[in-house]
């Protein structure tokens, strides 16, 4: 199977310029993909685009990571109904730094003999004159090419209309694509389906002035049966930087992934083979509230994107949270969400107390109505009387989890 092959039953071929099947196929290529730096970190939504370029390398192909801090400046009309906020030079500057790490997480930057590369066509983009840009490239490509793009007619149509700063974006992306031809032998570009039309005129702007042949591959753009948007939740965006999602968070949206739509996530985002998603289709179809697929899924993105300890951690604070006896080993693997001094608990403490110091309860009144609802226990064992004490010798290790129904969980460290 090569590369066009695996995008295939992958579900990750959406079109292709004619010509490219064969030559990944035949021949070592070298490809890009472009990344926006318009925020501090990548989202879940950069991650199919970031599997491509991994899968690509992975079949012995050598991979381009371009980052954006020339287009950047402008903003890319596609997919949106409105222009762009501009950021700062020194904004975007600092989102490309922080995008190399993420990177480092899929790509090999070391590899031989087709190690991943990182560039940022800031370094040509700012500091091509405007009139040598416009004679040299801007002389190929007609208005009524520009205007029959999808992503400028779509403007062209709403109330705002189109910037001539978004409308040139094409002519921008187009350059990118012959700069890398020209000092990379970059012979083909990747990207969500919204850029089928910039890329398809860098390949036309190769061929009027290098007479080389280019190609392009798109990926579909992700959604979900729900009809939400991919990555978005009701606490906003799903970052990659766990200073933004937190890496418990992160795995919950992947936890909670549609039956309708986790096969087709385990084919995008994660390396397992095809039996082995044959094997967690058919758990989907004969047993789905085990959720075995949401939870490999789960697990095999969370390694990749925060590796093996964080995956340890977040494992742990969802069996305490969905299931499993609690264990002084499955406590440990969890941040404590509260302390309480040893001194403090050795002669025993209220469990209404208690409760409130897990910051379960604002009150020991209300506490004390948890209790008597039978809603709250502690290390899996229900409180049947507000009043009883808890006393060191309860501890699993030196923790206590402590529960409010099936879901609030949280764990409470003895300290010295």
């Amino acid at each position: 199977m090569n590369l066009f092959e695996e995008f295939q039953w992958r579900g990750m071929l959406y079109d292709a310029t004619e010509g490219a099947q064969d030559l990944l196929a035949k021949e070592h290529v070298t490809c890009y993909i472009g990344f926006d730096p318009t925020a501090s970190s990548l989202h879940v939504g950069s991650l199919l685009p970031i599997m491509a370029l991994a899968r690509l390398q992975r079949f012995g192909h050598s991979p381009i990571a371009l980052v954006g801090g020339g287009t950047g400046m402008i903003g890319d009309p596609s997919g949106k109904s409105q222009e762009r906020t501009l950021l700062s030079i020194e904004e975007i500057d600092a989102n490309a730094r922080g995008m190399r790490a993420q990177l480092e997480r899929f790509l090999d930057f070391n590899a031989t003999p087709n190690a991943a590369r990182m560039m940022n066509n800031a370094d040509w983009l700012r500091t091509i004159g405007l009139l040598e840009f416009l004679r040299d490239t801007g002389k190929h490509f007609t208005v009524n090419y520009m205007m029959a793009k999808e992503s400028v007619k779509r403007r062209l149509g709403g109330d705002e209309g189109i910037s001539f700063t978004e409308f040139s974006y094409l002519l921008l992306q187009s350059y990118d694509y012959l700069h890398l031809h020209r000092v990379a032998g970059c012979t083909l570009q990747m990207g969500g389906s919204d850029q089928w039309g910039n890329i398809v005129a860098g390949c036309d702007l190769i061929r009027r002035v290098e007479g080389g042949k280019a190609h392009g591959v798109v990926l579909p753009l992700v959604t979900t049966s729900a009809g939400t948007k991919f990555g978005k939740t009701e606490a906003g965006t799903v970052w990659l930087d766990p200073a933004r999602t937190s890496e418990r968070d992160f795995y919950q949206f992947w936890l909670q992934t549609d039956d309708r739509d986790v096969i087709k996530y385990l084919k995008f985002f994660t390396w397992l083979d095809r039996s082995e998603i044959d094997q967690l289709e058919g758990a989907v179809q004969s047993d789905p509230a085990a959720r075995a697929a949401q939870r490999r899924l789960a697990d095999e993105v969370t390694r990749s994107v925060h590796g093996d300890v964080a995956l340890a951690r977040v494992q742990g604070d969802a069996a305490l949270r969905f299931g499993g006896a609690a264990t002084a080993e499955t406590l440990q693997s969890v941040a404590a969400s509260a302390t309480i001094a040893k001194s403090r608990i050795e002669s025993g403490v209220a469990a209404t107390e208690l409760v409130v110091i897990a910051g379960l309860a604002k009150s020991k009144s209300e506490a004390f109505r948890l209790i008597e609802q039978g809603g709250v226990t502690i290390n899996d064992v229900v409180v049947s009387d507000p009043r009883s004490p808890v006393t060191l010798d309860q501890a699993l290790g030196n923790r206590f989890k402590v529960a409010k129904g099936r879901r609030s969980v949280a764990v409470v460290e003895v300290t010295p």
